[in-house]
């Protein structure tokens, strides 16, 4: 697992949502929250982001510390 920097919006009811996060110094908007879930110890949002990947971010709301636990590059053109 990767750390990160991530960058949310807080919607009216409180809840982040990432808008942006930064791999080393490399930015990724986010396009779409694809998914989002809770679990005992995290919180989870399936991303896509600008650069066409699909990723998974996980929250620990207890540390406030961000990790990627998944991506997959875009599929090429055919």
């Amino acid at each position: 697992m990767e750390d990160i920097r991530v960058e949310c919006y807080s919607g009216y009811r409180g809840e982040e949502t990432p808008r942006r996060f930064w791999l080393g110094e490399r930015c990724i908007e986010v396009l779409q929250v694809v998914d989002r879930w809770l679990a005992p110890d995290h919180r989870y949002f399936k991303l896509v982001g600008d650069d066409g990947g699909t990723y998974i971010l996980r929250h620990d709301p207890c540390t406030s510390k961000w990790e990627m636990t998944f991506f997959r590059q875009p599929s090429p053109p055919l």
